[in-house]
């Protein structure tokens, strides 16, 4: 490990003189320096060059003094690990955890005021947090954490002519975290969400973010000065930002940090900054695939509420969990089961309640059927984010799945941004932001709670995702972007370069629950002014391996499949849960290509590699070096491409299939047309 100290040799206890401290990632490509200068302070370097400048660390209070100026480093601790740990699922079985660790303590000599910084150095970023130990209750009224961008002023090049330049969504909007990416120069970013994506002027790609989000107000980024990012903490409804009793830790940092896109996409940094595993045996997690109740309602085929187009009925129902066993599928998600749904149920979330279906749903019923047929019922909690009448139920809710074999459940939490819902102690009525520290615990008590029944949770209009699945395995997946359903109806649907946005931004945090397999695009009409999927079909099966998450929806109605089997083969085959994830090439907002091997389990042998391809609206025809495959074996390589002819707009259907025998260290040509994708099954022979 190296980790030394710049003016001297690294004690356990260091004089006043000592100002800059440094910690080097294992393989010595990352380095972090920190120095107590006027104000404690950060810096990381990148094969030597900064990469972020030096920033400042700290905070202000509501009531404290602040731990601003003044304050010196007065000792450290260092430590190094390399481990390897098992994921229950995932994107990856094995994940090895190796950082070089830095504990660096600052104290203000004439106040006596002190905390402890810990940083993280791995081979694919940092982390870092602060560890506060005080007597007397904190309450923080800003934290003031900076990530200065290298050479990010405006106007200023790198010597190849570049500039800085982000990919991005805006923080504390009314949606959420449900809006479309944006790639600016960085200059015109103001304030952002994270996962934040940027390429320094030198080419450099970055991605600031956070990990194990627990007890904490969320975190936004905002430009305050060029190329300076100042933290800021998505506060109370009393504008307090965190609330403590002195003794905390603040979610972790993060910097992830690579030469090309693809090295974002293949680090596990934020997982590794998350605690193990606290749930013991999570056997009854189970991945797999669904389909469901819920697009019919987005393209008005269906309704939540009850009445002649009621979508959740006890026959339609059974005929979905025929259909799901009869392809393979492990459930059927059912949206609009129980009362609460007529009405403006958008704006009525008190008047939901989650024991009692609508006479047309007969529960039990549904999952005796279920069970004969193979199938299970997965559940449905909206709670419009009134979140107290949430809460009250939610003990006898799962009591009731739990009963009915019900082992998912998918959570809602529709409200504007800052308008969710809660009771106080003292019966007044306030509204919180989303990602504020009081919903930052209900998320988390709300997946706790399920625990104890043996119940995983789906959320979506969730708090974002900071990698929280490793502690809490039942998490598992979450919304928290725009989803399949904005190309049913929204203004304007998700662009033709969504994916590989999301690629690069929203998906380093962890699955997103997308709904992907949309077959039929002319619900609404052809061409490019109309609410549907900007893709072609090839492309809707490539999502199944570049989006990942461990439960995947054939979002379609069932007739839409069965009109096309051939690219719905691929759907039935391709695994939700992978031995080992590679982003192979790609570049944030144009194109992404990814291999996963398949994890044995059930139906799967754990020899089969499946692979994913995207681009934006740009046509590619991409060769890939088949090398991740494994030597000595041969494979059946079973294609589906965009057709010569095909294109998003007004020719997505045409797909061409073909098989071939391949090995390690052959190569693959695959067409990509404008909107378009590839998936291809790489069949161990």
């Amino acid at each position: 490990m190296r980790c030394s100290l710049l003016l001297m040799a690294l004690g356990a206890s260091l004089p006043l003189q000592a100002k800059t401290l440094s910690l080097h990632s294992p393989n010595g490509e990352i380095e972090v320096r920190v120095n107590d200068d006027l104000q404690p302070n950060y810096a990381v370097l990148f094969h030597g060059k900064p990469v972020i400048a030096a920033s400042k660390l700290g905070f202000d209070f509501v009531k404290a003094a602040s731990f601003r100026d003044g304050f010196e480093i007065k000792d450290s601790q260092s430590a190094k690990v390399d481990d390897t740990w098992e994921q229950p699922w995932g994107e990856a079985r094995l994940i090895r955890d190796r950082h070089n660790e830095l504990t660096v303590s600052f104290v203000n000599p004439g106040s006596k005021q002190g905390y402890k910084v810990r940083f993280r150095a791995f081979d694919d970023g940092i982390g870092f947090r602060y560890e506060v130990d005080s007597d007397t209750p904190l309450n923080i009224s800003r934290e003031l954490t900076e990530f200065v961008i290298s050479q990010a002023d405006e106007g200023v090049q790198s010597e190849q002519g570049e500039q800085a330049s982000a990919w991005w969504i805006p923080g504390r909007g009314w949606n959420r975290y449900e809006y479309i990416y944006q790639h600016t120069p960085l200059a015109e970013v103001n304030q952002v969400q994270t996962p934040f994506t940027l390429k320094t002027a030198d080419g450099v790609r970055l991605a600031i973010h956070e990990a194990a989000l627990v007890d904490y107000a969320a975190m936004t980024l905002k430009q305050h000065r060029p190329g300076t990012f100042v933290a800021e903490l998505t506060p109370w409804s009393d504008g307090v930002a965190v609330k403590t009793n002195g003794k905390f830790n603040t979610p972790w940092r993060t910097i992830q940090v690579a030469d090309k896109a693809a090295g974002l996409i293949n680090s596990h940094l934020i997982l590794n900054l998350n605690e193990p595993n606290q749930l013991g045996d999570v056997s009854w997690v189970q991945p797999g695939k669904y389909v469901g109740i819920w697009w019919g309602m987005h393209i008005n085929q269906n309704t939540w509420g009850s009445g002649s187009k009621h979508g959740a009925t006890t026959s339609e129902t059974k005929k979905y969990l025929r259909f799901a066993a009869d392809n393979g599928f492990d459930g059927v998600l059912v949206e609009g089961w129980n009362l609460g749904w007529d009405g403006d149920w958008f704006h009525n979330g008190d008047l939901f309640s989650f024991t009692e279906p609508f006479p047309d749903f007969d529960i039990k019923a549904i999952t005796d059927y279920g069970r004969e047929v193979g199938a299970k019922l997965i559940g449905h909690h909206e709670t419009s984010g009134s979140v107290s009448n949430y809460r009250k139920q939610w003990e006898d809710a799962f009591s009731l799945y739990e009963k009915m074999g019900v082992s998912q459940v998918k959570t809602g939490y529709v409200a504007d941004g800052g308008n969710i819902k809660r009771i106080d102690e003292n019966g007044v009525v306030r509204h919180e932001w989303h990602d504020g520290q009081f919903m930052v615990g209900e998320y988390l008590d709300n997946v706790k709670a399920a625990a104890k029944h043996r119940i995983s949770i789906n959320t979506h209009e969730p708090i974002k995702d900071t990698g929280l699945r490793r502690t809490f395995p039942n998490w598992i997946a979450r919304e928290g972007a725009r989803g399949q359903e904005y190309n049913a109806w929204g203004s304007p649907p998700n662009p033709v370069e969504h994916i590989a946005m999301l690629a690069y931004t929203r998906m380093l945090a962890g699955p997103m629950d997308f709904t992907p397999g949309i077959f039929d695009m002319s619900f609404n009409g052809l061409g490019d002014k109309t609410n549907r999927p900007q893709s072609t079909l090839a492309k809707q099966l490539a999502l199944y391996v570049v989006l990942y998450s461990p439960i995947q929806m054939a979002a379609d109605l069932p007739e839409n499949y069965l009109k096309r089997p051939d690219a719905f083969q691929f759907i039935k085959d391709v695994p939700t849960d992978w031995e080992q994830s590679i982003a192979l090439d790609g570049e944030v907002g144009d194109f992404v290509v990814m291999a996963r091997k398949e994890r044995k389990a059930r139906q799967y042998s754990g020899n089969d590699w499946y692979l994913g391809a995207v681009t934006d609206d740009n046509a590619r025809d991409i060769e890939l070096a088949l090398d991740f495959l494994e030597p000595g074996k041969q494979f059946e390589a079973q294609i589906y491409q965009d057709g010569k002819d095909a294109e998003w707009k007004w020719h997505p259907y045409e797909l061409d299939t073909g098989k071939q025998v391949v090995r390690k260290g052959d190569k693959l040509k695959l067409h990509l047309a404008s909107g378009g994708g590839a998936a291809v099954r790489f069949k161990a022979l």
